[in-house]
């Protein structure tokens, strides 16, 4: 009995902080202490500089070599790009509206990694995974968005090759993508950053998580909970149930264990991307479902991070 009561204890301060932050930032939203305008600047913030730094100064102070993990980066290119391919021929079956299908595509597949995911992998790893974590948001940051755009615009079919290319390139400019090749040369030559920059972007860094929970919070429209759909309940049980179960396991079967495998765990658990309803609003897809599926991947995934810590810390794994 003990050493579940531990590892419930050890699973809650891991997770618990997180989602008070979440919570806290909804009900400042009905206290009308922050505003629509708050969470936008907020965001953008967050997008545009703070993020960036907290994957800037996670990766150059990390030793590259530790770290780098050439056999986790290819097995979550390939589990993702299965996934899509099996998520997108089984909706296609059941899913005839085409504005429909490609918004359940994307939330089903898409996870919030750069929120929920870095701060899940700081809280039980520390510094060491937090930059495990920028590794592998380096990949998925590009890879998510090339596949939303695909199935966003594919089913519509319509001529998407302009907009195809625009995006690809706004992609190449994400500041997130420069923040990581910025980083990586001061790594992997162990370059020392100057006392003033170090300073500052650990300034930057430390305010990233607690101003990304507290928008993400505040953008939570609990009513849409009256409008969710199946899709929306199916695209939720791959996203948080489904997927993790499958991949993770697969991952374990491979070979991945102790902080590897739990990073994984956590990349292929969190909820679904907040930016996929923005994606989908823009591209003339069911906006209502993306913003559920955020809703109900967002909230479920309390219990369902939860549970695989909760499941790994059981089993040893970490």
């Amino acid at each position: 009995m003990n050493l579940y009561l531990q590892t419930l204890g050890y699973t809650a301060n891991i997770v618990a902080p997180i989602f008070f932050i979440l919570f806290l930032g909804y009900l400042l939203r009905r206290m009308r202490l922050i505003d629509d305008a708050f969470v936008a600047t907020g965001s953008r913030l967050v997008f545009v500089i703070t993020l960036p730094a907290l994957v800037f100064m996670s990766i150059a102070r990390m030793d590259f070599q530790a770290v780098f993990n050439p056999q986790q980066l290819l097995y979550v290119l390939i589990t993702i790009g299965v996934s899509f391919a099996l998520i997108w021929w089984l909706a296609a079956r059941w899913i005839k509206a085409p504005e429909d299908l490609g918004v359940f595509i994307q939330g089903a597949f898409r996870s919030n990694y750069g929120i929920i995911g870095l701060a899940v992998s700081f809280n039980l790893f520390g510094d060491a995974g937090l930059a495990q974590a920028s590794l592998l948001l380096a990949l998925v940051i590009p890879l998510f968005n090339v596949l939303s755009i695909l199935c966003l615009s594919l089913p519509m079919q319509r001529s998407e090759s302009m907009k195809l290319s625009q995006t690809l390139l706004e992609v190449l400019k994400n500041p997130l993508i420069l923040a990581v090749l910025f980083a990586l040369p001061v790594s992997w030559f162990g370059l020392q950053l100057p006392q003033v920059v170090a300073k500052t972007g650990t300034y930057f860094a430390n305010l990233t998580l607690p101003l990304a929970l507290l928008t993400i919070g505040a953008s939570l429209n609990m009513k849409s909970l009256h409008d969710t759909s199946a899709q929306a309940f199916w695209a939720t049980a791959l996203k948080l149930v489904i997927l993790p179960l499958v991949l993770t396991f697969g991952a374990w079967l491979y070979g991945f264990e102790g902080q590897d495998l739990a990073i994984l765990m956590v990349l292929f658990g969190c909820p679904t991307a907040a930016a996929s309803f923005v994606m989908a609003k823009a591209m003339g897809g069911n906006a209502q479902l993306a913003a559920n599926i955020v809703l109900t991947t967002t909230l479920g995934s309390v219990l369902t991070l939860s549970g695989g810590i909760y499941l790994l810390r059981l089993l040893a794994v970490i």
